[in-house]
C-alpha cells in the first residue's frame, strides 16, 4: 500500500495504538474510538505486535498463497518457445489453444511482448584517443548542379531547369554560367560625365537669349 508514513493507521499510527492497548493499559474498545477504527481490527494489529513486534504492523502481500486456476508452467514455456520463433500473439493462442489475453499477460511478464525484445539492441562502441585531434570526423554534403536558374528565380516554369538540355560529365565547363562581368574585366563600361561643350542649354538660357 503506497501511502504516507506518518498517515493514520499506517506503521507510526498503528504502533502507537497498539502500544496504548498494551502499554497504556487502554481498551480495545477506547483505543478504536480514539483512533476511529473498529475494536476487531484493534485486535488484529495487537495481535501481530505481540507476535511479531513493530515488523507485524507492516503491510502484507495481498496475493493468495494458491492460485488453482494460474496457468501451467508448461503453458508458459510452450508460449515462450514459440515467441522465439517469431510467432504472433494470435498464432500462438491458436496453437497452445489459450485465450490471446493469456498469451498476452505472459508475453508481458517474460518480457517479450514486442518482437524486438527478442533481439537485444547491440552495445553502443565507443573508443579513446590518446591524443586530442587525433581521430577527425567530416560531415560530406553533396550539392547539385544547376544548369540554369529555376522558376523562383526567373518566374517562368515554361523555362525552368526541366527544359534544358541534358548534358554529361565530360561537357559540364562549357555548361556552367560565367561570372558576372566586373569593371576590371572591361564587361561593364563606365559612363562618362559629358563635356562642357556637349551640354545642351537650359530653358532659362534659351529664354534670355
Amino acid at each position: 500500500m503506497n501511502v504516507h508514513k506518518n498517515a493514520p493507521l499506517t506503521l507510526k499510527g498503528r504502533e502507537a495504538m497498539v502500544r496504548g492497548v498494551v502499554e497504556g493499559g487502554l481498551s480495545q474498545a477506547d483505543a478504536a474510538n480514539q483512533f476511529n477504527t473498529t475494536p476487531k481490527t484493534v485486535a488484529k494489529w495487537v495481535k501481530r505486535f505481540r507476535a511479531e513486534g513493530v515488523d507485524g504492523l507492516r503491510d502484507r502481500s495481498s496475493r493468495p498463497r494458491s492460485s488453482p486456476s494460474q496457468t501451467p508452467p508448461a503453458t508458459c514455456a510452450a508460449v515462450e518457445t514459440l515467441r522465439r520463433q517469431r510467432h504472433t500473439g494470435k498464432q500462438i493462442a491458436a496453437e497452445v489453444e489459450v485465450s490471446p489475453a493469456t498469451v498476452s499477460r505472459i508475453l508481458r511478464r517474460l518480457g517479450l511482448s514486442r518482437i524486438r525484445d527478442l533481439e537485444p539492441a547491440e552495445p553502443v562502441r565507443r573508443y579513446e584517443r590518446e591524443h586530442p585531434g587525433e581521430l577527425i570526423h567530416i560531415d560530406i554534403k553533396k550539392l547539385g548542379r544547376f544548369v540554369r536558374p529555376g522558376h523562383r528565380i526567373t518566374h517562368d516554369r515554361q523555362k525552368g531547369e526541366a527544359a534544358a538540355p541534358a548534358t554529361s560529365s565530360s561537357t559540364w565547363p562549357s555548361t556552367m554560367h560565367r561570372a558576372w562581368p566586373s569593371p576590371r574585366s572591361g564587361g561593364i563600361r563606365k559612363r562618362r560625365a559629358p563635356s562642357p561643350s556637349s551640354r545642351r542649354p537650359s530653358l532659362t538660357t534659351a529664354a534670355s537669349a
